[in-house]
C-alpha cells in the first residue's frame, strides 16, 4: 500500500532499524556512571551526538536530544524567550508556524506577553521585510520555520537571519520539514527538529542552542542534556535517529533529484486529469517530496477515506477531516482553497508507478465524490446556466437576485449551492449565500478567483454569515 504521508512521520529507514537494534545490546546502561557499562553507553551517546551536530551544522555541546520534537519547540521557545526577559517580552512568528510554535506563542502571550504574526503570501512565504518590520527593541525571540509541513513553501531563513542578527534578537527555526535534505542555511540561534520525520524512531528530537544565545532552561533543574530535557536519554533510540539523520543525507542529493520529478508530474498532471483543482504553494521554492492541491466540490474526509480504500495514505488540510471543522490555519493565512484539500509527501524511495496509479485512482475518486455530494458538472470556464439546474429550495428570488440558505450544512455544501445558483442570474445578479461553516470564509472567496466571480465581502447574519457574489461572466 503506497504511503504518501512522509511529512506527517516518514517509515523507519532500515539504518534506523539496525541501530536500535544494535543498541538496545551496549546503550542499555546510564552514561553519566564511570563502569564499563555506563562509559560504553556514553560512548554511543556522545558518537550520536557529533553525528547530529554534524548533520545540524553546529557543535557537539551547542545540541541537546529530547523527547519529541513538540518538546524542542517548547523548551527552544520558552528558554530563549526566559532568557531574554530582561529585553522585553515580544515574540514575533509567522502565520504558517507548526502548532506547536503557535501554541507555544499562544501560551507566552496568555501569560501576558506580546505577539506578532507575520502574514504570508497566497504562496505561503513571508517576505524578509515584513519580518524586519515586525521586529522591535522589546523583541525577545523571532521564530520562522524552514520550510513549511502542509504546503513545502521553504522559506528565506537565511535573510531573516541577517535581520534579525542586525537588530540582535535570535531566530529560532522549527526544521522539522527540511533536515532531512540539508542543514539550515543562515545565522539562525536556536534550532529545533525531530527524528521520525527523516525516518528515525518516534520519541526522538533535536534541540540547537548556540553558544552566546541567552537562553535559561524551564522547569527544575536536571543534569542531563545542559538541563534542556530532564530524563534519561533514550541512548538506542537516539543512536537510530543519528544514523537514519546520516544515512538519509548521503541519499539526499540523489533522492530530492528523483522525487521533486514525480512531483512535478504530480503538479502538472493532477491540473489536467481533476477539473477545478488548486495546486498550492510555492511552484518552484519548495521541498522536493511535498505537493498540496486542492479540489473544488469536494468533502475532503470522504475523498481521503476513499483513497485509503484504493490503498494510498495521504493527509489534508480541510476542515472537514479535523474535529474542528476550521480549516488549516497554513491554507487560511494564504488565502487558497481549502475543501477537497490534499497533501502529498512521498517518502524515500517511491516507485515512479506508484505515482503514475495515484493519478488514475485521483480521477474517478473526486469524479465520484462529487457525483455523490450532487455538485455541478466541472467545467473550465464560468457556471452556465444548465449547471445551475436543481438549486433548490434554499433559493429565493428577488429582485433579480437570489439567496442561499446553507446554514447547518458543512463543507464543501455551501460552495457546491452557489455554483448551482449563479447560473440562474443574468450577469451582474447577486448570490448570497447563507452560511455558518468556518470554511465558506475561505472557500468562498476562492471559488470565486477560480471561477472568475465577483465576490462582494461578508456580512454578519442571524446564525452565521452572509457571502455575497456577483456574476461577473
Amino acid at each position: 500500500m503506497p504511503y504518501f504521508d512522509a511529512a506527517s512521520s516518514a517509515p523507519l529507514h532500515p539504518v534506523a532499524r539496525q541501530a536500535l537494534q544494535a543498541s538496545l545490546d551496549e546503550g542499555w546502561a546510564d552514561p553519566a556512571r564511570l563502569y564499563r557499562e555506563g562509559r560504553r553507553a556514553r560512548l554511543l551517546l556522545d558518537a550520536a551526538r557529533e553525528a547530529a551536530a554534524e548533520a545540524v551544522g553546529c557543535r557537539p555541546d551547542e545540541l541537546s536530544f529530547t523527547g519529541s520534537g513538540t518538546q524542542s519547540v517548547h523548551s527552544g521557545i520558552y528558554g530563549s524567550l526566559s532568557g531574554r526577559r530582561r529585553v522585553g517580552r515580544h515574540l514575533v512568528v509567522s502565520s504558517v508556524e507548526h502548532s506547536s510554535v503557535l501554541h507555544s506563542a499562544a501560551s507566552h502571550e496568555a501569560a501576558g506577553g506580546s505577539l506578532t504574526e507575520v502574514a504570508v503570501d497566497r504562496t505561503g512565504r513571508v517576505s524578509p521585510e515584513a519580518y524586519a518590520a515586525a521586529l522591535r527593541p522589546d523583541t525577545a525571540l523571532a521564530a520562522l520555520q524552514s520550510a513549511n509541513h502542509e504546503v513545502g513553501t521553504l522559506q528565506p531563513v537565511a535573510e531573516v537571519a541577517e535581520l534579525c542578527r542586525a537588530a540582535e534578537v535570535p531566530l529560532f527555526v522549527d526544521a522539522a520539514q527540511s533536515l532531512a535534505w540539508g542543514p539550515v542555511e543562515g545565522a539562525w540561534s536556536i534550532l529545533a527538529a525531530s527524528a521520525h520525520k527523516w525516518g528515525g524512531p518516534a520519541g526522538v528530537g533535536l534541540l540547537a542552542v548556540r553558544k552566546g544565545v541567552r537562553f535559561a532552561p524551564q522547569g527544575p533543574p536536571d543534569e542531563r542534556e545542559s538541563g534542556r530535557a530532564p530524563g534519561f536519554e533514550n541512548i538506542p533510540a537516539i543512536v537510530a535517529a543519528a544514523a537514519s539523520l546520516r544515512a538519509v543525507r548521503a541519499e539526499a542529493e540523489a533522492e530530492a533529484a528523483r522525487l521533486r520529478d514525480l512531483v512535478d508530474l504530480i503538479r502538472a498532471r493532477v491540473v489536467e486529469v481533476v477539473p477545478e483543482v488548486e495546486v498550492v504553494g510555492d511552484p518552484v521554492r519548495r521541498l522536493p517530496h511535498l505537493v498540496t492541491f486542492s479540489c473544488l466540490y469536494v468533502d475532503g474526509e470522504t475523498l481521503l477515506h476513499e483513497l485509503d480504500r484504493a490503498e494510498f495514505s495521504v493527509s489534508s488540510g480541510s476542515s472537514c477531516t479535523s474535529s474542528t471543522l476550521t480549516p488549516s490555519h497554513v491554507l487560511r493565512a494564504m488565502g487558497v482553497l481549502s475543501e477537497g484539500n490534499v497533501r502529498v509527501s512521498l517518502p524515500f524511495g517511491t516507485p515512479a508507478e506508484d505515482v503514475d496509479r495515484f493519478l488514475d485512482v485521483l480521477t474517478w475518486v473526486v469524479t465520484a465524490v462529487r457525483t455523490k455530494l450532487g455538485a455541478p458538472a466541472a467545467a473550465a470556464g464560468p457556471v452556465t446556466a444548465s449547471e445551475a439546474a436543481g438549486a433548490g429550495a434554499g433559493a429565493a428570488a428577488g429582485n433579480g437576485d437570489l439567496t442561499v440558505d446553507s446554514l447547518g450544512r458543512l463543507c464543501p455544501i455551501p460552495v457546491i449551492e452557489l455554483a448551482k445558483a449563479i447560473g440562474d442570474l443574468p450577469v451582474g445578479g447577486v448570490v448570497t449565500v447563507l452560511a455558518d461553516d468556518e470554511a465558506a470564509r475561505l472557500d468562498i472567496p476562492a471559488w470565486c478567483e477560480m471561477r472568475d466571480q465577483e465576490y462582494l465581502g461578508e456580512h454578519p447574519v442571524d446564525g452565521g454569515t452572509a457571502y455575497r457574489v456577483r456574476r461577473r461572466s
